[in-house]
């Protein structure tokens, strides 16, 4: 699913209010943190992530693999933090701006 940039706009707005629901340390992204994404992800739809590994390109790397994993899109990233997004097509709760 490709999302604009107002669909951006919009979830990051939406994302200022909530924390960090999932959090990446050192082990990296093990099986374990790659679930509890997917299962926030499918509750809640709109994420933030903590990451706290590594210099910006290991974060980077990392986001990029969660992302690709999980199927979700990358709305934001400022610093150790990123806003990811994946539409739940059984029970949508976020309805997007067309």
């Amino acid at each position: 699913m490709a999302i604009t940039e107002q669909q951006k706009k919009y979830l990051r707005g939406l994302g200022h209010k909530i924390k960090p629901t999932v959090m990446i340390a050192d082990n990296g992204l093990s099986e374990s943190v790659l679930q509890e994404a997917e299962s926030t992800l499918a509750h809640h739809e709109l994420i933030k992530v903590s990451v706290r590994v590594g210099d910006r390109a290991a974060r980077d790397e990392l986001i990029a693999s969660l992302c690709e994993r999980s199927g979700a899109s990358l709305i934001a990233r400022i610093g150790n933090v990123a806003l990811l997004f994946r539409a739940n097509p059984e029970k949508p709760r976020i309805r997007l701006p067309r």
